[in-house]
């Protein structure tokens, strides 16, 4: 149906009014769905009748007045224009009628009415019509009380010759107000039918360009016919969605859009209709297995069915379910909480029983918020499990809280509460610890065993508990040999994690070794193995490919993030943090997809370290951030150390001394320092302390380093380098001997495998050296550290290098290896440094920029070969010993030298580009 249909139902009414003000009076029956203007057209007629010379007297049906005797006619007549006596007179009459009505003994049909009463209030009206012709407009007859429908009736038989027209709106569905009269009145001659159907999707096109204009309505009119099935008042909802988005954005929108006009038309549709239409549209929001709507509504399958056909003709279905959600969204929130809960807890028997996935039964038990059923309980579980697998943890909680306060057996309970601190430990960790009280009495009970045991041992140990989770750690321990095959290989995988991170716990926990059952289970022991072996011992050259292949296979489902950061450290602590650094960021972006936020954080503390060991203060700084943003430092407990640590750390090296006071400042566990994550913060208020001057304060907290890893066997260099900061603390004190025997003991350490910690160690060896030494321990510590990709400490060699050379009068050697320390110090914002050769050196900015020219781009141009001569000489080696260190002749490194000179433009190596990285690890 378009407008121009609509245009022609007004014009015959208006045709029946002009007939019943001539004296001929007429019937009409306007029907049609819901939402498809039977209302308004009805105004629209009344808002005309006094064009033609008619008095319009209207009223409504009402659901709420179905079973009120004479509601409808009462409204007609207060809103008539009568006289004093013919008011009166009509008062009287309804009052008596409704009185006899309420009296009678059919009180739910009311069908019992007096004739004269029902003839007294007829001849009012039509007395009334003699005056002024009248249209009587009855809107939504179908919700008329029976009586009122009765003196309708009879009112319209004897109005056929009189000037009245009394026209009548339904919606098709459900009971009508009565076939037999309506059959009776509409005959031809005397009455007509006026059928209202949906607009077509040229109508809503026709409608929308009224509003919208024409372009718009043409670009978005199959949209709005698809979301509405062409009911206008639906349309009208979307046009007007339409309109507040444009003036919201200032902006007209290129989508349609769907929202609370929308919404608001829908349930408006469903409130005019009949009851049974919202109540079938409830359920349908409720319950999509449309089959099963007469068991959860409890009503005969033949009526929902016209239902259903009704909802669709109307525009709010289609294919048995809404078109949009945001209209089940509306019919939802206008349901009372009680009867909804109602519905959701049928929703799920039905479902249940039907075979539905667990899924979408805990979904109506939540909604229920009950599950009072043992079967309700275990789909609640079987929900959580699949839920966390799948990275939903918010709804896996919201699942696992409901069926533990179900539950009524309680070593059940006591499960489904592990299985919820290690969901609630994904988004936040301190969440757990409310559950931590009624857990370690279920363990005093002998409910808590096995696996759930060392759950609760490892939430005590994280809020800092040790005492607590000892006597539990060590209680499992001895009862292993008890336990079922997959607690004892929890306990097996517990102590090299033990060993890592609470060192002292692990000395008294040793159980046996047993075989682990699954291969998941197996990665996460190799692991933690391949980690507390780096921690212990010098690391072998194989374990970053061991842990590269744990990494390659591992995801962060439920129980692999103590293999994932098992294996990042392992490669971060042994000297590979080039290698670590990718994977930290692959499982980060990982973690953020599966909204798993303190796995998030606590890998950001990772990749953290991780950016500190390359050199790369801003980056460093910018993850611990981060990792303190996700998770805040409270619900860190005593792992906190690590975030901050690196946080600390950075921002030293960088300068930033007020910022690292204030996370300084923060209160940390007393017992982090019983732990790995206190070295890192004991080594990094030691750096923040030395920075500032504070040199006992410094020595301190390294000194305690190195006795806390001493006493717990954990003095591996790539953890923490306790020795060479003491040492450097010692020598800026005035003890260069006791610093020697440190940095000695420290070289003896550092394998093949470590030239991170072996360059920073020459370093300061050549500080403890006679001048004329220097420069060449320090060369050999710059060599190490480009090779091993921390940027930072490269700069600090190269610092000391070029301080070295000024200080012997080789004042050309200072300035190429200082362009490069100026470059390295830049790239990692280390502003100490460029504050030393600034004021060492005496250069400034201005100079520095004049001195190296813009040849960086043109360093593309050399070969390999030509680029690791290049870079040697940019740092100030002799052409005798770049051919020694890269085993060629002095004359190939002459003629390198003049192609390098020529591709790049410049005079010569004090012009070379401070930025060529050096490789030493092929050959030219």
């Amino acid at each position: 149906m378009g407008l121009v249909e609509r245009d022609k139902a007004v014009a015959g009414l208006e045709g029946l009014l002009t007939e019943a003000v001539a004296g001929r009076g007429r019937v009409a029956m306007i029907t049609g769905t819901v939402g498809t203007g039977k209302s308004e057209l009805l105004h629209t007629l009344a808002d005309r009748a006094v064009d033609f010379g008619a008095l319009a007297v209207t009223a409504s049906g009402a659901h709420a007045e179905r079973n009120l005797p004479l509601a409808l006619l009462s409204q007609l007549f207060h809103d008539a224009p009568l006289q004093d006596r013919e008011r009166e007179r009509a008062m009287s009459l309804l009052h008596e009628g409704t009185v006899a009505a309420l009296a009678a003994d059919n009180r739910d049909d009311n069908e019992h009415i007096d004739v004269q009463i029902v003839h007294g209030l007829c001849t009012i009206l039509l007395e009334l019509a003699e005056r002024y012709p009248l249209a009587l407009l009855v809107d939504d007859v179908h919700q008329a009380d029976r009586a009122s429908v009765v003196c309708l009736a009879y009112l319209a038989r004897r109005a056929r010759f009189a000037p009245v027209l009394v026209a009548f709106t339904q919606t098709e569905f459900g009971r009508s107000a009565e076939p037999s009269w309506q059959a009776e009145l509409l005959r031809p001659g005397h009455g007509s039918r006026v059928k209202l159907t949906p607009l077509t999707g040229l109508g809503v096109q026709q409608f929308a360009a009224e509003t919208v204009g024409a372009e718009v309505a043409e670009r978005l009119a199959g949209q709005w016919y698809q979301l509405t099935g062409g009911n206008p008042l639906l349309v009208g909802g979307l046009l007007e969605d339409y309109q507040t988005a444009t003036e919201e954005t200032g902006a007209a929108p290129d989508e349609v859009v769907v929202g609370e006009r929308y919404a608001q038309a829908v349930v408006s549709c469903l409130r005019r209709g009949d009851p049974q239409l919202l109540e079938v549209a409830r359920g349908v929001a409720v319950l999509a297995d449309t089959e099963a709507l007469d068991r959860l509504l409890r009503t005969d399958a033949g009526v929902v069915a016209q239902a259903m056909r009704a909802l669709t003709t109307a525009g709010i279905f289609t294919l048995g379910g809404f078109r949009h959600p945001v209209a089940a969204a509306a019919v939802l929130a206008g349901f009372d909480q009680d009867e909804r809960a109602e519905l959701h807890r049928r929703a799920a028997v039905l479902a249940y029983d039907g075979g539905a996935s667990a899924r979408v039964v805990a979904e109506h038990l939540l909604c229920a918020k009950e599950a009072s059923e043992a079967w309700g309980v275990a789909a609640l579980e079987d929900a959580a499990r699949q839920a966390l697998r799948e990275g939903q943890v918010e709804s896996a909680v919201s699942y696992l809280k409901l069926a533990w306060r179900a539950c009524t057996d309680e070593r059940q309970k006591i499960k489904i509460m592990t299985t919820l601190v290690r969901a609630e430990w994904r988004v936040n960790p301190s969440s757990s610890s409310s559950y931590l009280p009624e857990l370690a009495g279920a363990l005093d009970k002998g409910f808590l065993q096995g696996s759930d045991a060392v759950i609760l041992a490892k939430a005590l140990l994280w809020h800092g508990q040790l005492a607590e989770a000892e006597v539990i750690l060590e209680h499992l321990a001895a009862t292993g040999v008890d336990l079922d095959p997959a607690a004892a290989g929890e306990l097996a995988m517990t102590r090299p994690w033990l060993r890592c991170s609470y060192a002292p716990l692990a000395q008294h926990f040793r159980p046996a070794p047993v075989t682990v059952s699954t291969v998941s289970a197996s990665r996460r022991l190799e692991a933690a193995n391949a980690l507390s072996t780096v921690l212990s011992a010098t690391p072998s050259e194989s374990v970053a490919g061991v842990v590269e292949r744990i990494l390659r296979s591992s995801r962060l489902d439920e129980m692999s993030l103590d293999t994932v950061e098992s294996a990042l450290l392992t490669l971060t602590y042994g000297g590979h943090a080039e290698q670590a650094a990718p994977w930290c960021d692959l499982f980060i972006e990982e973690a953020h997809t599966r909204r798993a936020p303190s796995r998030q954080a606590r890998l950001s503390a990772i990749r953290a370290e991780v950016a500190l060991r390359l050199g790369d203060l801003p980056g460093a700084a910018r993850h611990a951030r981060l990792a303190l943003e996700i998770m805040p430092p409270s619900s860190w407990g005593v792992a906190v150390g690590v975030p901050l640590a690196s946080l600390v750390t950075a921002c030293t090296a960088m300068g930033r001394f007020e910022e690292v006071a204030e996370w300084l400042d923060q209160p940390v566990p007393e017992t982090m320092f019983q732990t790995r994550y206190g070295l890192h913060y004991l080594h990094a208020r030691g750096r923040y302390s030395m920075a500032t001057g504070h040199l006992p304060l410094a020595l301190r907290d390294f000194q305690k380093c190195g006795e806390l890893m001493t006493t717990w066997e954990l003095d591996a260099p790539g953890l923490v380098a306790w020795r060479t900061d003491a040492a450097e603390a010692l020598l800026r004190m005035g003890r260069p001997d006791q610093a020697r025997r440190l940095i000695e003991d420290q070289l003896g350490r550092c394998g093949k495998d470590m030239p991170r910690v072996h360059g920073s160690a020459l370093r300061l060896l050549a500080a403890t050296s006679q001048l004329r030494h220097r420069p060449m321990l320090l060369r050999q510590a710059a060599d190490l550290l480009q090779s091993g990709a921390d940027r930072y400490e490269h700069s600090r060699v190269l610092v000391d290098l070029t301080e070295a050379y000024h200080a012997l009068g080789e004042s050309r050697r200072a300035g190429m290896i200082g362009r490069r320390a100026r470059a390295l110090a830049e790239e990692c914002d280390a502003q100490p440094l460029l504050r030393r050769l600034s004021r060492d050196i005496g250069w400034d900015d201005k100079e520095t920029a004049a001195a190296q020219p813009s040849v960086t781009g043109s360093a593309a141009m050399l070969s390999d070969a030509e680029r690791r001569v290049a870079a040697l000489a940019a740092i100030g080696y002799t052409n005798r010993e770049i051919s020694d260190k890269l085993y060629i002749t002095v004359s190939t490194v002459e003629q390198h030298l003049t192609r390098i000179y020529r591709k790049l433009g410049v005079v010569g190596r004090t012009d070379l580009p401070a930025h060529l990285e050096l490789d030493l690890s092929a050959t030219v």
